[in-house]
């Protein structure tokens, strides 16, 4: 019970920072997972541009499962956080049964999605038969053996809802560490191994997802002793599964939405596919510097979620400044990082015809930084007090509303020659401001109706 008393009497700032370490490194590491296999694929002796093209055109499906793994998770972790701050542990055991039984659920729509739809997916981006062909490889890999990515995000939520983000960090790092040393072993063939490229790729990816959630399954049953576990509370519950995704389906969408833009952004720069793969590589950047703030609203989440359980003003509203506050530093120090290296990164990625595409959509996208760590961080208040309307308002401006439309207008004259491709570029931080600016309406009307009524 020590984690709980932790969440219920650490001061709000220590508590902060002590849950959101881990929480961060977790969520960067995971952002690294499709870094490391860019890096590797893109430095191939064959076919690396190609093979390049292939990972962009599949990451929206990655991020798609992800997000439902996620989503849910993050429905999960608000729930539980509250039903424990109200010691509630036979429920808070309903909530983590129930969870586990949504994976098993998810993991044959993916599995099916794996097995039937893979190909009519690669083939509506690209007409190039050999990033067809490396697409399809590499997608089916991950759909079918995605188990890996859901149960880790599910078990990593119920160690983040009681405290113990520390060791879902430590099964992140497993799983990362698993990966990089798989990679090239894989990909290119050394010591007993044949190489398989980009399908080396995606079985170093699941295998390292794997391991992560074996490990923390085992710290779940080891170490969450405030609710008892077992088959039987698997047993669906239709109030406690509408209770999760009353929470958790505006993080699911949100998350989605960022599949749909990819996909969508894929398709609008179909015309220049030196562009395409310089999205591509870029976003990858971009998810792990914003994937620090999402980390950081995994602690901020349940902290003031269990604050509200507890009814204390106090410490909700210490979690939305010292949430707000370090997620502006996070940002900062993101957009100072890519605004200096961006060439490095280009190195990295052997980008080859899309480097000066990539460089240029690294120097204007990543002022859009600071403003997107801010919405994310709004989001993850509003979760946890139960402003699930006003997170899916935000998700939809961000990434499909505004940025969508003016990313079509802006190709239209980049497409005629009128302006270059960079014009695109400027559509996500023009976004990011309008999205930030509607974020802060919402923060004040929510902090007027539900905290500051408390005693």
């Amino acid at each position: 019970m020590a984690e709980s008393n932790k969440m219920k009497e650490m001061p709000v700032n220590k508590l902060m920072v002590q849950m959101g370490i881990p929480m961060i490194l977790s969520m960067a590491l995971q952002a690294v997972y499709n870094i490391v296999d860019s890096a590797f694929v893109g430095n191939m002796r064959v076919g690396s541009e190609a093979a390049l093209n292939a990972l962009t055109l599949v990451f929206p499906v990655q991020m798609l499962m992800v997000a439902v793994g996620i989503g849910t998770g993050v429905g999960t972790n608000a729930l539980l956080a509250r039903t424990l701050g109200q010691g509630n542990s036979k429920k808070a055991a309903k909530v983590a049964g129930n969870s586990l039984f949504l994976g098993a659920i998810i993991y044959v729509v993916c599995l099916l999605f794996g097995i039937f739809g893979v190909k009519a997916y690669i083939s509506s981006q690209t007409v190039d038969a050999e990033v067809l062909e490396m697409g399809v490889s590499y997608l089916r890999i991950c759909c079918v053996i995605s188990f890996g990515i859901i149960f880790f995000s599910l078990f990593e939520k119920l160690l983040q809802a009681t405290g113990r983000s520390l060791y879902s960090t430590i099964g992140q790092v497993v799983g990362a560490v698993v990966n990089i040393i798989l990679d090239p072993i894989i990909i290119y063939g050394i010591g007993p191994c044949p190489e398989m490229g980009v399908k080396g790729a995606a079985y170093a990816t699941v295998i390292g997802q794997v391991a992560s959630a074996v490990l923390l399954l085992i710290f779940h049953i080891k170490l969450n002793k405030e609710f008892e576990h077992g088959a039987k509370y698997m047993k669906p519950d239709g109030g406690i599964i509408k209770e999760i995704y009353t929470i958790g389906l505006p993080a699911i969408i949100a998350q989605a939405l960022m599949s749909i833009m990819v996909y969508v952004m894929n398709l609008i720069l179909k015309f220049n596919p030196s562009a395409q793969t310089a999205y591509g590589l870029f976003y990858k950047v971009q998810q792990f510097v914003l994937f620090l703030a999402f980390g950081l609203r995994d602690a901020i989440t349940p902290i003031i979620a269990f604050a509200y359980g507890m009814r204390s003003k106090k410490r909700i509203q210490d979690g939305i400044k010292y949430g707000l506050m370090y997620t502006v530093i996070l940002m900062i120090l993101g957009i100072v990082i890519t605004e200096i290296f961006p060439g490095g990164f280009a190195t990295l990625f052997n980008a080859g015809a899309s480097r000066e595409y990539f460089i240029g959509a690294m120097r204007i996208i990543s002022v859009s930084f600071l403003f997107a760590g801010i919405n994310i961080a709004y989001q993850g208040i509003y979760q946890a007090l139960n402003g699930g309307v006003e997170s899916l308002v935000i998700s939809l401006l961000r990434q499909l509303i505004i940025i969508l439309p003016l990313a079509g207008i802006f190709s239209v004259f980049a497409r005629n020659g009128q302006m270059t491709v960079s014009l695109i570029w400027w559509a996500f931080p023009i976004t990011e401001i309008i999205s930030c600016f509607v974020g802060y309406v919402f923060l004040k009307r929510i902090s007027k109706n539900k905290v500051d009524v408390l005693n």
